[in-house]
């Protein structure tokens, strides 16, 4: 998916696709039984992914704005979201220090896209997922204007038939959140890494790739945060299986696998047999045209594009992904790791994937064929494991044996590391620093996540969520521009979250959203009840639906009682003798400025927020208390500096 096309949905037009598609996969399977596959290199490769924000760290849409100031042919090239970017490095031969050369190339690249974004007026985060990302950013318009991404869209709305997107998720806290499009998917960003292998040893990498999949995860993780809700270590591996699941809740009888997916078995076959199970699984989600024949190609004595395979691939999303591919005008095979995501820093980045590929050779060389010494559902399990818990997990090894994702790391994967890079011809002196920053993070336990909670706990007591993901969201862009590592960072502090602007622009960034609420035909009492116990002015009526109905206020139960409606033949009087039905209300993009003014204009003091009809949260006059002050603080120091 990272070229243009132009889709093609006439039935006609998709037959002809998928007839190039399964004549592709004849060609694959005939390259790899022929041996004309490239073998005897070894070459890595990486792709980075970035968010752009803006002077208030929330997303930026000005990717393509970005873009045109980037020189072209190095790379640089959109994502799904305005406010997303990606880098594709070229690839290096897995020798000498090829590692401190991708850091380096990965490094200048970066601050080519920080140096033009600047420009502009934003700025760059590394990161799995933005602290600072709202429901509100995930909106159609937030689409990178390109064909393919429509395209996209469009094919998943088909095959979900208009049905809506759902994330659940659970965590120290859940997350429940339904969505109108595909833009679920820009919550993530990653940094991709790719190994060749040969077609012949590409059964045996692939499986310990697999295998090895919840360690190097493990400790990677970066993205314990989503909507400012604490969930997995590394929520990005649950947001976006979801984000792309086109399987229907109705077919509940029926096994479907997602699209995104770890997979369900060990690789008995060749690289081809992973290909054709993606086919026979998975429609054709965006067809164009393709005018090669790849057998014929064959037949001439060619190199075939395999384009309407690598089309279908691009939409099916391993975690552990097969990729093939032509440079210098030979064919080749990938494993493209998928698990990590990006940051906290180019060096951490980096670092993983030094481990990942050292463990992959070093296990391949040690273990061989995994398939009789473990049993794959447990390496699935550990994956998820891994996902949700970080360092903190515990997985079952070899035999059945249960180890600590510590310990597992510390004591056989980074020796085993360090043996595959040395084997490869890796400097040692590389080697050493990459997989040492490794085990530095592993020992410390300050992983980026472990970074994300601990600055989040290290908060004052009683500060909204927004200011506090601000803070976090700039504290790693004030680290990132420094020379230390991930697990090295001080903790972020409040003052770091920059004061009202950042955090009181539009109504969602401080809502309150755990919400008392009744029912029209409750009682008054039940009203009153939740105001004295919980220090609120105001309680909101809602139907079984979620839908807002009406308010309840403070004055109002006090105009009941002044007219002595509260007494004993009133004590069963229903909420909707005295709340006020259709009350004003704002939506949760809705900028403070017009709350204020919508609040004046109808001398309310409280506004519901109400999103797709639903009620998810109020903003009261007392929510707007630290906009007044930040207001009035800086007054008086204008004043002050005014007098001299």
């Amino acid at each position: 998916m990272g070229q243009d096309i132009v889709p093609k949905l006439d039935p006609a037009e998709v037959r002809t696709f998928t007839k190039a598609l399964l004549t592709d996969l004849q060609a694959l399977e005939r390259m790899v039984d022929e041996g004309l596959i490239e073998s005897g290199i070894r070459r890595i490769g990486a792709e980075q992914e970035l968010f752009l924000v803006d002077a208030d760290w929330h997303p930026a849409p000005v990717a393509t704005d970005v873009l045109e100031q980037l020189p072209e042919n190095q790379g640089f090239t959109t994502e799904l979201a305005r406010f997303n970017l990606e880098i594709n490095l070229d690839p290096l031969g897995l020798e000498g220090d090829c590692f401190t050369r991708l850091e380096q190339c990965m490094t200048t690249r970066v601050g080519q896209v920080r140096e033009a974004a600047r420009d502009i007026g934003a700025e760059v985060i590394l990161t799995g997922i933005l602290p600072t990302l709202s429901k509100s950013d995930l909106v159609v318009d937030n689409i990178t204007p390109r064909t393919r991404y429509y395209a996209l869209n469009d094919a998943m709305g088909r095959l979900r038939s208009g049905k809506p997107y759902r994330l659940q998720i659970e965590g120290a806290e859940e997350l429940h959140f339904e969505h109108d499009s595909v833009m679920l998917e820009a919550c993530n960003t990653s940094a991709q890494f790719h190994l060749q292998v040969s077609a012949e040893e590409f059964p045996v990498f692939y499986n310990v790739a697999q295998l090895v999949a919840a360690p190097v995860l493990a400790c990677a993780v970066n993205s314990p945060l989503l909507f400012g809700r604490q969930l997995w270590a590394e929520t990005r591996i649950a947001v976006f299986q979801q984000s792309i699941d086109t399987r229907s809740t109705a077919l509940h009888m029926r096994e479907l696998s997602p699209r995104v997916r770890f997979g369900d078995r060990w690789l008995s076959g060749t690289v081809s047999t992973l290909f054709e199970e993606d086919v026979s699984r998975f429609r054709v989600l965006v067809a164009t045209e393709v005018t090669e024949d790849s057998i014929e190609v064959l037949d001439r004595g060619g190199v075939p594009e395999l384009r309407a395979l690598q089309i279908h691939n691009g939409t099916v999303y391993r975690w552990n992904r097969p990729c093939y591919g032509v440079g210098g005008g030979v064919p080749h095979l990938r494993i493209e790791c998928r698990v990590f995501p990006s940051g906290p820093t180019v060096a951490d980045e980096v670092a993983n994937a030094a481990f990942w590929i050292g463990v992959v050779l070093g296990g391949a060389e040690e273990w061989g064929d995994v398939r009789q010494s473990m049993y794959f559902g447990d390496a699935k399990a550990n994956f998820l494991a891994a996902a949700r818990a970080g360092l903190r997990a515990g997985f079952r090894w070899f035999d059945g044996e249960s180890v600590s994702a510590r310990s597992l790391i510390l004591e056989r994967l980074l020796p085993l590391a360090r043996e595959g890079l040395l084997e490869a011809g890796v400097d040692s002196v590389d080697a050493a620093r990459y997989l040492g920053i490794v085990r530095d993070r592993v020992e410390s336990g300050q992983t980026g996540s472990n970074w994300l909670l601990r600055s989040l706990a290290a908060t004052r007591e009683g500060t909204k969520r927004a200011e506090q993901v601000t803070a976090l969201t700039a504290a790693t862009h004030a680290r990132q521009k420094t020379d230390l590592l991930g697990h090295e960072w001080e903790l972020a502090r409040m003052e770091e979250s920059g004061g009202w602007r950042q955090n009181y622009a539009r109504v969602e960034q401080y809502m309150t959203t755990s919400l008392y609420t009744v029912h029209e035909d409750e009682l008054v009492d039940l009203a009153a009840f939740l105001m004295e116990k919980n220090r609120i002015r105001h309680v909101l009526v809602e139907d079984a639906n979620n839908e807002l109905v009406g308010i309840v206020s403070y004055r109002a139960l006090l105009r009941l009682l002044a007219r002595g409606a509260h007494a004993p033949s009133a004590d069963e009087l229903p909420v909707k003798e005295v709340m006020e039905r259709n009350p004003v209300t704002v939506g949760p993009e809705t900028a403070t400025i017009d709350a204020i003014e919508t609040m004046r204009a109808h001398q309310v003091s409280a506004l519901p927020v109400v999103k797709d009809g639903k009620l998810v949260g109020i903003v009261s006059e007392r929510d707007f208390m630290p906009v007044a002050g930040q207001l009035m603080e800086n007054r008086l120091r204008q004043d002050k500096s005014a007098l001299g």
